[in-house]
């Protein structure tokens, strides 16, 4: 009887592929086990083995496979189950959701080989220069990579030559598999096993007696076993014993000390403080947590609606520990990395080592080493703090997940696919699980306030701070009025300037939010009028006085600053608008004695960029910092008393739906960070519209106020959360075939649905990377069956991909476009 897998290959594929393998393979190997397999003329892709069975494939050959990769499953059932939901309701494969769940150490790809062919004769005068150097550099080494042979000859493309020298039977190709994940070893060293008892060490070192620094090293060590009883590092026998590294080799080569090597993580968080003693809940909170275990016990998801610096995190800590004293794993999802930070010290505080952190800013060995931790149970992956992608870990007994900051739209993925929203998705996980779900916010998503409404969700709410402070004092400051009247310097308004004097007099720190980095997004002439354009996207680039250059912040194209404009030679150019850079700068000419800070995309590059700049703020080492939205998530600062919010226009005036909610929860937040303690914080929102509905909402925190207005214009024209939304996205780079594409598109849409398809439109920016880009939303009714509708439009992609002038357009889905 013939045995076959079916695997998952990490690439965009319809149906999985069937491999075949041997009895004795068929008897060790298991579903989430990881396979090396040949696939197309000579790649070799790692795998994932979904099913084991005995029916050979109809259309095709099923190739054998190359390697097994796994002595156990690396991924679990429950895991596998999920992937399949979420390529199903994303509209992708899952294929690419294997892509983007597994850190990219597991996907190990074939790198070729050359090889010197050995039975082939070779004729060297036949060889033309590039063939020859490839051949001479084969007598100097046994084999070469691609990579290598590309530098020999100084050309990127060596297929060519590749081959003619195949066919010349100079080389032979050899595909290798590249285990990238290397475990971290640490040098441990101990004494010679020949010198354990007392009489052997004491004859030991009368013999060293001659050779003090030997002899040091040794009694070091000997103090150190007796003193720590564990494990002694070569680098503490170093520090101990004040001696070299050539000592211990020399005493290592005598065999007098026996050196070993133990593999540690790469990430280890401290042990717990035993005197810390979690803050008691106040009445508030100890109702929300009533409130939500009465939303576990009927089985719903729960909603935390309480406000800026209410102690959600002390009432998640609550939940975290129970969640751990009935031995399960808690998943706590964070939106932004820069939060896990802050989260980390305080949570460490309390569970101490049974914190595991897993975001894109650690390496790709990290990653894999709370993999495993997370696969193996260990008590140090129990709690996994992370952002988006720590849903995909292998939890095998979750109890808990707590969303934080659940309104943030960074939970969702746009690209690559799968095109995922990580709150929904943790919500099917936490079903897959039996697990209880939490949702925290100070501003709650229209959808998740919706539910909690309609009796879908649990809700509680604490609608005070902690400890009673006050809800910060709001201010509107008319910018059109102050620049008439003069009253400007750069762009702040004399109100803010005396807010910030009086703050920094009395030792406070201030916040001040610009949404947009660099600093300037546009550079004009003053006499023709002629901006600099990317010439990949549809944008004007924006200027970074730090490099002193001008950067497109899609495709990263970037130039060094003109000195007269390209189109009439003028030198008069300036600059229009402003972002964090031109607003720290104008800071330091307005209060020189003042340390200024900021905190955007381009300051936070490096692995601990946040780190650095959240420590430094905490320490109150700065006084101001200047930043974008990452300052606006749930950030704990105890001694800020001012928020700046530099202009409200650009958010309001957005070319989206969720405009006017995104800004009411992005100006709320910025304010929550005022005025965390004692005394009430003030936050001064300068526009040139102070009377807008949403600036008003937020100046007096009415959320509800928000909600009812949003939730009416939303039911008038079919957005969610009362209908659903799957946006369609077309890219090509000849403009005229993408806007027939889009258009056959949406006539067989409107064939099939006969309403509720709008477009295609461009969007905003309509070329980026030189792609054109159109779209196309479909609102789906929430009575229509969204599998159906799914099929319906997959049945019109096959007929447009037949249409042959189509099939280089490319197509992409964003089910629930946020």
């Amino acid at each position: 009887m013939q045995h076959f897998i079916n695997v998952i290959l990490p690439i965009p594929l319809e149906k999985l592929f069937t491999y075949s393998i041997s009895e004795t393979e068929f008897q060790h190997i298991e579903p989430g086990m990881r396979v090396a397999v040949p696939f197309g003329k000579s790649k070799i892709y790692t795998a994932l083995v979904y099913e084991t069975h005995t029916n050979p494939p109809e259309v095709y050959e099923a190739k054998e496979i190359h390697k097994i990769l796994d002595d156990a499953p690396v991924v679990n059932p429950v895991q596998l189950r999920h992937w399949r939901w979420i390529a199903d309701y994303y509209m992708c494969t899952i294929g690419e959701v294997f892509r983007s769940a597994m850190p990219s150490a597991f996907l190990l790809e074939s790198e070729t080989l050359i090889l010197r062919n050995e039975r082939g004769v070779v004729d060297e005068n036949g060889l033309k220069d590039d063939e020859f150097l490839v051949y001479e550099a084969l007598q100097h080494q046994s084999m070469l990579r691609v990579d290598e042979v590309s530098a020999i000859i100084d050309r990127k493309n060596v297929l060519p030559i590749l081959n003619r020298l195949i066919e010349k039977q100079v080389i032979l190709l050899k595909d290798e598999i590249y285990e990238q994940y290397k475990p971290k070893l640490v040098r441990y060293v101990k004494l010679g096993s020949a010198y354990r008892s007392e009489e052997k060490l004491e004859e030991l070192l009368e013999s060293l007696s001659r050779a003090p620094k030997q002899s040091q090293v040794v009694l070091a060590l000997f103090q150190l076993e007796v003193k720590d009883k564990k494990p002694i590092k070569i680098t503490d026998l170093e520090q101990s014993s004040g001696s070299s590294k050539a000592v211990i080799k020399a005493l290592v080569d005598k065999g007098i000390l026996e050196e070993y090597l133990i593999r540690i993580d790469r990430v280890n968080y401290e042990g717990e403080n035993e005197d810390f003693d979690l803050k008691t809940l106040n009445e508030y909170q100890q109702k929300a947590l009533v409130d939500i275990q009465k939303s576990f016990d009927d089985n719903k998801v729960a909603l935390l609606h309480g406000v800026t610096s209410s102690g959600k995190t002390e009432v998640y800590v609550k939940l975290i520990e129970e969640c751990i004293n009935s031995g399960k794993q808690a998943l706590y999802l964070l939106p932004e990395i820069a939060l896990t930070t802050q989260l980390i010290s305080r949570l460490q505080d309390y569970f101490g080592e049974k914190i595991s952190v897993y975001h894109s800013k650690y390496s790709i060995h990290e990653r894999v080493e709370v993999w495993n931790n997370v696969l193996a149970q260990k008590s140090k992956a129990q709690i996994v703090i992370g952002a988006r992608s720590s849903l995909f870990l292998p939890y095998s007994d979750l109890g808990l997940i707590i969303i934080d900051e659940e309104h943030e739209g960074s939970f969702k993925q746009f690209d690559p696919a799968p095109r995922y929203h990580a709150r929904d998705a943790a919500i099917v996980l936490s079903k897959l699980h039996n697990a209880n779900t939490v949702l925290g916010s100070a501003t709650p998503s229209l959808e998740s306030y919706y539910n909690s409404q309609t009796g879908k969700y649990g809700y509680a709410s604490i609608d005070r701070r902690f400890g009673n402070v006050v809800m910060p004092d709001i201010e509107l400051v008319d910018l059109k009025d102050q620049t008439r009247k003069r009253r400007m310097k750069g762009h702040f308004s004399e109100r803010l300037l005396e807010e910030i004097t009086e703050t920094l007099d009395n030792g406070e720190q201030v916040i001040l939010f610009q949404n947009r980095r660099g600093f300037a997004p546009i550079v004009e002439c003053t006499t023709c009028g002629h901006s600099p354009q990317c010439p990949n996207c549809d944008v004007s680039l924006t200027y970074h006085q730090h490099r002193k250059q001008l950067r497109c912040h899609y495709c990263g194209h970037h130039i060094a600053l003109p000195e007269n404009c390209e189109a009439c030679g003028s030198p008069t150019l300036d600059t229009k608008g402003f972002g964090t850079e031109q607003v720290e700068q104008e800071f330091k000419d307005l209060f020189p004695k003042a340390n200024v800070g900021r905190m955007d995309l381009d300051t936070t590059r490096g692995k601990y960029g946040y780190e650095k700049i959240i420590t430094a703020f905490e320490q109150q080492e700065l006084d101001v910092l200047v930043g974008t939205q990452m300052l606006t998530k749930g950030l704990d600062f105890r001694n800020v008393n001012l928020v700046g919010i530099m202009n409200a226009d650009s958010l309001l005036n957005f070319p989206d739906y969720r405009a006017h909610e995104r800004s009411f929860q992005l100006l709320t937040q910025v304010a929550g960070r005022a005025g965390r303690t004692k005394k009430r914080g003030k936050v001064i929102i300068q526009s040139y519209n102070p009377y807008h509905q949403i600036l008003k909402q937020v100046s007096t925190n009415d959320y509800l106020g928000m909600f009812k207005e949003q939730l009416y214009e939303r039911e008038q024209f079919l957005y969610p959360p009362v209908n659903r939304i799957i946006k369609i996205t077309f890219k090509h780079k000849n403009y005229n075939t993408l806007n027939d594409a889009a258009e056959w598109f949406a006539k067989g849409l409107r064939n099939v649905f006969k309403s509720g398809i709008l477009g295609p439109e461009y969007p905003p920016v309509a070329r980026i990377r030189n792609q054109y880009i159109k779209n196309v939303i479909i609102k789906v009714s929430l009575k229509q069956s969204l599998p159906q509708t799914k099929n319906s439009i997959k049945r019109i992609e096959n007929s447009f991909n037949a249409v042959s002038q189509f099939r280089s357009v490319r197509v992409i889905y964003n089910v629930d476009h946020i």
